[in-house]
């Protein structure tokens, strides 16, 4: 299996991890599609209504919480929103508190004095632009202040109810290690991803494999003796489950 390779970027807005893939082996073949569907078939057996580990109430809120994610564990930004929200759940409200206060709400968060920037800088561009409303396309959500790609996914499949796949260092991980949509780079997996992920299995994809990654697939010693899929996937190595 070839070693997923991920480094540290620093880029306007926060830090990201830029995650590389060499190439696939000589004789590498692609995962069959009759083992996709199981694979998906069992994920979604195992969590029939999977959901995102933020804790939100408005397409607002969730936009908020994924801001702040960057970087950090869903449990230490549901901390923070929890009372950030509390004084402040729209976009003027926040705005109204100002830097100091906001920062005073999320500073136990990573990189927290960016994100405050860009999400004061984000509620205003709600207030200006979109009347106060999370946007519902792709172009205006990444013209928001601290928003890429992902988040962008995040926001259209969790709040919109849209067919999009967010690829973190997750999903990239299992994506390449299962060998089920393995791509050089994260947008390479997230189109192979929308390529080969059945329609049907499309809107809860990124919250299996992210629920996946996290608790089962580990990225040091995956739990292959606990996992539903380990007669399906194609990682070589497997381990037993401790």
């Amino acid at each position: 299996m070839p070693t997923v390779r991920f480094t540290r970027n620093h880029v306007a807005g926060g830090t990201y991890d830029r995650i590389s893939q060499p190439d696939k082996p000589h004789g590498w073949r692609d995962m069959n599609k009759a083992k996709r569907i199981a694979i998906f078939e069992r994920l979604k057996e195992a969590t029939p209504k999977p959901e995102t580990e933020l804790q939100y109430q408005t397409p607002f809120e969730l936009l908020i919480a994924v801001i702040l994610s960057a970087q950090a564990t869903d449990v230490s930004v549901n901390l923070a929103t929890k009372k950030l929200f509390a004084a402040a759940n729209n976009p003027e409200a926040l705005r109204d508190l100002g830097i100091r206060r906001l920062k005073s709400f999320i500073k136990s968060i990573g990189l927290f004095n960016t994100k405050a920037e860009n999400i004061l800088k984000t509620c205003q561009i709600l207030i200006d632009e979109h009347s106060g409303l999370v946007p519902k396309d792709r172009p205006s959500l990444e013209a928001l202040s601290g928003v890429g790609r992902k988040t962008a996914n995040v926001i259209l499949n969790t709040a919109f109810g849209e067919p999009t796949i967010a690829v973190d260092t997750h999903i990239f991980r299992i994506s390449n290690r299962i060998n089920l949509a393995p791509g050089k780079n994260v947008r390479e997996v997230e189109d192979r991803l929308m390529r080969v992920v059945p329609n049907d299995y499309k809107q809860g994809a990124h919250h299996w494999l992210i629920l996946h990654g996290r608790y089962v697939c580990v990225a040091r010693k995956p739990r292959c003796g606990a996992c539903v899929i380990e007669d399906l996937c194609e990682f070589k190595d497997k381990t037993e489950y401790e």
